[in-house]
Formats: C-alpha cells, structure tokens, sequence
C-alpha cells in the first residue's frame, strides 16, 4: 500500500467539519444530516424530513463548501478508474441504493452510528463490506490500480 500521498490532516480537519455539520444539523433542527434523504426532499422526490428550503439549502451548500476549500487548497485533482458513462450508472446505482437502503454513508455512516441504531450499524456494515469486495474484484480484473 502506498501512503507517500497520504493526507492524515486534511482527513481530520474534512472529519471534524462533517461530524460539526450533522451536530449543528441535528441540535439546531433536530434532523439527521443524510445527504440522500435531503437531496430526495430538495429534487421533490420526497414529501418527508425537513422543509424543502432547508433541504436545498444544504444541497446547495455542498458544492459552496467544496469551491472555498478550492479558493483556499488549490484545486483537488479527481481521478476516475473508468469512464464518465461507468461513473453516471454506478452514481445512479448508488442513488437507488440509497433510496432502497432508506440512507447513505451520511446518515447512516455518521449520525446513525453515533445514535447506536441497529439498523444504521447493519447498513454501515453492508456499505463497507462491499465496498472491500469491490475494491477487490476491480484489481483482480485490472480496473484498479
């Protein structure tokens, strides 16, 4: 494993200010921050959780958030193993996965496992699990590096 472009800081610091963000989310409104059941209620796909100016604020704000650590940081170079067409249907996949799994990484990940649910402990589990598995199957083919 190569860890010469480990960023042990920067992990800490983005860390620190998702686990702020779902505390202020949750003490100030008393919802849990999961970015798949805001962006569901900000795209109308969702009549349930916080009001909808809430939900899009929070929505809109990620990619905000994302272009002042640019200003600051400097640009963040993304590499993709696969082409744009592979990463829109595996975002898709995830998209429905989400919906189907009532959560993503945000709210399960985060605020469900910080409240001890069950439920978020089984999903975080599954989430991790085949993500190792995936992660696995995409170098033994080579798709990986």
């Amino acid at each position: 494993m190569d860890w010469t472009n480990a960023t042990p800081l920067a992990a800490l610091t983005g860390g620190i200010l998702i686990g702020l963000a779902c505390a202020i989310m949750l003490l100030g409104l008393g919802r849990i921050a999961g970015v798949s059941g805001l962006a569901a209620r900000a795209f109308a796909l969702s009549q349930t959780g916080p009001p909808w100016s809430i939900a899009a604020a929070f929505i809109v704000g990620l990619p905000f958030g994302a272009g002042i650590v640019n200003l600051i940081s400097g640009p963040v170079i993304a590499r993709f193993p696969s082409s744009p067409a592979v990463v829109l249907i595996g975002g898709l996949l995830v998209g429905f996965g989400t919906r189907m799994g009532s959560g993503c990484t945000s709210g399960h990940g985060v605020c469900g496992l910080s409240r001890l649910s069950a439920r978020s402990i089984v999903a975080t589990l599954s989430f991790v699990s085949f993500g190792f598995a995936t992660v696995a199957v995409m170098r033994v083919l080579g798709v990986l590096w």
